[in-house]
């Protein structure tokens, strides 16, 4: 059977297949397991096979692949205006099937295993990190209600507060103390958690050239770097670095009409994970760099008498991003010292 184009609605046990010939209309429409799915599309000529980029997409899209389909995601919210009247899971693969033709779509690129190995690994970090800020915080509050307060900062949290828990003076009840016992514990393995994540980052950034090559960025250490390589791969995906700027959401959000340009706060779309920590990175470069060293320190020095502070960071946040995307494609590590 010859189809054109097909579009696949994925579900956790189900998959609904949509064909539609080269005519645009519907040749096939089934509904399949897992396994029946890979058994017939084992059989089939398809042109182009679209999905939404979703959880299990990127599995079925090598599995696909292996089978010698071409294969491209989508966001689904670019899926979403081709949905016609009510929703069904045969009307999304059909819209799936229409979206995937379009010749100015934007597809997601499929991710190889050691991608998601890494994106697992930050998503679970930064899970245990904001467990970890939950219970340091939990505990302050505890605490402070016996009139005890504790400063801000991870060191002096880490320092102090064993010894706060054993004094004997500090008038907390038996109840109390067993409690913020429990809950410093449950700290400590956090951090033992957090830490080893650190060191598998490091042992996979020390192995990997896009990582090396990221890391002569500055603002762009090992968290950041092995994150971006997780989400984009070697960068081919984006035509230039405005683009990688435009999907992490650091440009402004633009609404325009009748001629007129209309440009507001940063759009804050696709990859927040990344946006922070390209955010961070630029907070540290603006106050803490050389800026004499730097090829962009005139233009940061000239930005900040004309900006505000914030707004100049998540500029630099956005200079950043599309220096990292260069360093990428061309496979060439930052130069950051001006030539003399």
């Amino acid at each position: 059977m010859k189809i054109h184009t097909a579009g696949i609605d994925i579900g956790k046990y189900v998959f609904h297949f949509v064909g539609l010939s080269e005519s645009g209309e519907i040749v096939i429409k089934k509904r399949f397991s897992r396994t029946q799915l890979l058994t017939f599309t084992a059989n089939l000529s398809v042109g182009v096979i679209g999905m939404e980029a979703c959880s299990g997409s990127h599995f079925l899209a090598r599995a696909l692949q292996g089978q010698g389909h071409q294969v491209r995601l989508m966001p689904a919210q670019y899926v979403r205006p081709f949905v016609k009247s009510n929703k069904n899971d045969y009307i999304d693969a059909e819209a799936i099937a229409e979206a995937v033709q379009r010749p100015t779509m934007r597809f997601v690129p499929v991710k190889t295993n050691d991608q998601l190995d890494l994106q697992a690994l930050h998503r679970t970090r930064e899970r245990w990190v904001a467990r970890r800020t939950a219970v340091a915080n939990q505990m302050r509050s505890f605490l402070l209600e016996r009139g005890l307060a504790v400063r801000q900062g991870l060191e002096y949290f880490r320092a102090n507060l064993p010894t706060l828990l054993n004094d004997a003076e500090s008038k907390l009840s038996e109840c109390m103390r067993t409690i913020l016992l429990e809950l410093w514990h449950e700290w400590e393995e956090l951090e033992e958690r957090i830490t080893r994540a650190n060191e598998a980052m490091a042992r996979i950034a020390a192995e990997s050239e896009a990582c090396q090559r990221l890391q002569s960025v500055p603002g762009i250490g090992i968290i950041t770097a092995t994150a971006l390589v997780a989400a984009i791969g070697n960068g081919a995906t984006f035509r230039k670095g405005r683009d990688l700027a435009a999907w992490l959401g650091l440009v402004p959000k633009q609404f325009s009409t009748g001629g007129k340009p209309r440009l507001l706060g940063i759009s804050k779309r696709g990859n927040s994970y990344l946006r922070q920590l390209f955010v961070h990175g630029a907070r540290a470069v603006f106050s803490r760099s050389k800026r004499n060293r730097h090829r962009f320190g005139a233009w940061l020095n000239g930005l900040e008498l004309r900006k505000k502070r914030s707004t100049s960071i998540v500029a630099l946040a956005n200079k950043l991003a599309r220096i990292a995307w260069a360093v990428l494609t061309k496979e060439q590590t930052y130069r950051t010292a001006l030539s003399t």
